[in-house]
């Protein structure tokens, strides 16, 4: 394993999206490519918005997708712990040592005077930022301020200085020194922020390199910052490589919201997107392999990515192309492995039993290669082939969908098909065509369609000859009687 490390490092608030997911693949397709150790991180010191069942779905999503990391929570390593919740007597280790070397002081100003502050700064149309006044107190005006009950903050004492770096995505930036104030690193409560523990956490951890969000791109100069100071106190031994990931747009020209229904992870692992699939489709918005391939499996990405192929400019979200390349994904996966990977939507449909009985894991193998053509995620095929699992009796169909000649139809049907000395697919469709269209001169589409509506319950089903096949001759006929009766009017058939 190479010396590069890298982190995902989610905070787990609300249900993972997928924005949050292609971060997590970029770096891991980096790590994997490059032999990198990938470190899995949780940034949880949020407490009012953190939940543990938050944390919990994060890392049962990343197990589903399959991006295993090398140390991390229920994994380990020589750098833990790995929640930042658990840390905190490292962080307050720290703010004690920069505020000692004189990187960080603390701020006793109110939360009025720094509104009248930024007033001010709007007044004279300077960039509004803090302004320095605790920077330099006096013992007197410290004991001042503690007397009169103030609780300070901490903030970095920046050195005022312009920033630039190469950013591994977008290339050379540079940020002025007047945009970049003395920042907070820890709430007056003691709390410490996102812009103390992220820097310091990737210093212990001795992270070399950093791929994260667009919108994380204006605290790099804070974080190039205090690692200075971090390498001074002996926190850190080096800075890292920072890029910067494009957004991933949603409709219009708004950035993919957490809100919007396709940001979901959940959304697609409930409607039955396969993790591969989705993977593939994330790795599209922003890189791509080259040659215009667009269908990849996990393990070509890991070998083909490299951060140079990243585009920096937005990507879009198409709900339609990820469904579209779920199928594909569908269609390549072989009959055995679809069937297992469906047998957890039939159970929980209804459609088979719980656990699902051996007869009708005989009968799911003679259908999958009727709609394994014809899925586009997993969560179609219990409204699809649930006819196929149920008896005439029981079989719901839609009184709608008769037309005056349906009863006609499903008698010839009936008594052509009594006499098929044997039965399968080629058979029944030749008999039913010699009879319907040929005797009958009706269009196929209405000689069939009174025979789909009665052997499925419904007009767009699976192969309807290979359907019948698969139900046989007495369960075909019955509900072809009982489609009779009711096309007329009369009761079913038990």
């Amino acid at each position: 394993m190479s010396d590069i490390r890298v982190r995902f490092c989610p905070s787990p608030t609300g249900n993972p999206h997928v924005g949050m997911i292609r971060t997590a693949l970029f770096n891991w397709a980096f790590a994997r490519h490059v032999g990198a150790t990938f470190v899995f991180r949780i940034e949880d010191t949020d407490a009012a918005r953190d939940s543990q069942d938050s944390y919990e779905a994060l890392v049962e999503s990343m197990r589903w997708l399959g991006l295993d990391w090398d140390e991390g929570p229920e994994v380990g390593g020589a750098y833990g712990p790995y929640r930042q919740s658990e840390r905190m007597e490292i962080y307050a280790d720290v703010v004690h040592r920069l505020i000692e070397s004189g990187f960080a002081y603390r701020c006793y100003c109110s939360a009025d005077e720094l509104d009248a502050k930024r007033e001010i700064a709007a007044a004279q149309k300077r960039t509004p930022g803090y302004d320095g006044t605790c920077r330099e107190l006096s013992r007197e005006q410290v004991e001042i301020f503690v007397a009169e009950g103030r609780q300070p903050v901490v903030r970095y004492r920046m050195p005022g200085s312009d920033f630039t770096w190469n950013d591994l995505v977008r290339g050379d930036l540079s940020f002025q020194a007047e945009h970049v104030p003395d920042f907070v690193l820890v709430r007056a409560n003691g709390d410490p922020l996102y812009t103390l523990v992220n820097p310091v956490d990737d210093a212990m951890m001795r992270i070399t390199h950093v791929l994260r969000g667009e919108d994380l791109l204006s605290s790099t100069p804070r974080q190039l910052a205090l690692f200075e100071g971090l390498k001074a106190v002996g926190v850190a031994e080096e800075t890292p490589a920072y890029g910067h990931l494009p957004y991933v747009m949603g409709e219009g020209n708004k950035k993919l919201s957490k809100r919007d229904p396709e940001s979901s992870l959940a959304m697609y692992r409930t409607k039955g997107y396969l993790p591969e699939a989705l993977l593939n489709y994330l790795a599209l918005l922003g890189w791509s392999m080259g040659n215009d391939l667009e269908f990849f499996s996990p393990e070509e990405l890991t070998q083909a990515f490299t951060v140079e192929r990243v585009n920096p400019n937005p990507a879009r979200f198409d709900l339609k192309k990820c469904t579209s390349i779920n199928g594909d994904w569908i269609r390549y996966l072989e009959p055995t492995d679809l069937l297992e990977r469906l047998v957890p939507f039939l159970e929980s449909a209804g459609v088979c039993s719980i656990p699902i009985t051996s007869e009708e894991r005989d009968r799911l193998v003679q259908v999958i290669p009727l709609i394994q053509e014809r899925l586009d995620t997993l969560g179609a095929a219990p409204e699809l082939i649930a006819f196929l699992f149920t008896t005439a009796g029981q079989l719901d169909i839609d009184p709608d969908l008769w037309t005056s000649e349906s009863a006609q139809v499903l008698q010839m049907a009936r008594t052509i098909l009594e006499k098929l000395p044997s039965w399968n697919a080629v058979t029944i469709q030749a008999a039913l065509r010699e009879s319907l269209v040929d005797g009958l001169s009706l269009k196929p589409k209405l000689a069939f369609g009174p025979v789909r509506t009665a052997i499925c319950g419904r007009k767009i089903s699976p192969p309807l000859f290979e359907s019948m096949e698969i139900l046989g001759k007495a369960e075909s006929l019955l509900r072809i009687e009982n489609a009779t009766a009711q096309a007329v009017g009369r009761p079913l058939s038990e």
